[in-house]
């Protein structure tokens, strides 16, 4: 409980700009743009995927805040497990204090474990692209600013990395968005576990004001652009470790 306590305290001018926004909705008359989002709409599919047998593969994203990714990636069929973490740098540094310096070389990020056969690689980038996560920010995400929260894939072998290069240029080639993609491609080093208070938190805290202004809406958008892929129960961290 005090982690937890003492990392709202990190969080409070997030949530201070994001009451603020909600005030200016309700208030009318004001707008307050952070940066003007893309679209939540869903995108190409993916032209060249992978092919899989195996019943379990991973793959490593990072979109910004890791509450909202997750809670994203949680609610799609083919999903077993989606795990908060850090990505990018050191083992000795994956820790949410010194990550959040912006000096680690670490990316606030997601490791997706699924199902192949249910759901391929390309279409989680599909899901990633579309709601997940907009990828025309740069030097972050929303009021999140700074290295911590740049937007990377991790590829975890040549095949990811051709089929999310291959998608980045096709997005681009296709004028999907109405500014050139920033979201990178890149080398995996490794993936670390996040701290449990920061595991499943979209699910554990509704009504915190971040949530509901950042979060819960890609969750939303899921299930509007992606019926198919959309399960009503998430998979929990919490879950699996019962």
């Amino acid at each position: 409980m005090a982690n937890k306590q003492q990392q709202h305290g990190r969080r409070v001018p997030v949530l201070a700009r994001g009451m603020f926004v909600a005030l200016a909705l309700v208030g009318g008359g004001l707008t307050l743009a952070l940066d003007e989002p893309a679209a939540q709409e869903a995108k190409p599919g993916v032209l060249h995927d992978i092919a899989s047998t195996e019943t379990s593969q991973t793959a490593v994203l990072a979109g910004g805040c890791f509450w909202g990714v997750q809670a994203v990636f949680q609610h799609v069929a083919g999903v077993v497990g989606v795990r908060a973490g850090y990505a990018g740098g050191s083992a000795e540094t994956a820790t949410y204090e010194q990550t959040e310096t912006g000096t680690t070389g670490h990316a606030e990020a997601v490791e997706v474990t699924y199902d192949p056969r249910q759901v391929s690689y390309g279409r989680l980038l599909e899901i990633y692209f579309s709601v997940a996560h907009d990828p025309t920010q740069i030097g972050g995400q929303g009021p999140d600013r700074g290295p911590q929260y740049r937007l990377a894939i991790f590829p975890r072998d040549e095949k990811q990395a051709n089929v999310a290069s291959g998608y980045i240029a096709q997005l681009n080639a296709a004028g999907v968005f109405s500014r050139p993609i920033a979201t990178t491609i890149e080398q995996a080093k490794g993936f670390y576990q996040a701290e449990a208070y920061h595991q499943d938190y979209v699910y554990n805290n509704p009504g915190e004001p971040y949530v509901v202004i950042y979060e819960q809406p890609k969750v939303g958008a899921l299930r509007h652009l992606f019926p198919g892929l959309y399960r009503e129960k998430p998979v929990l961290v919490a879950d699996s470790a019962s």
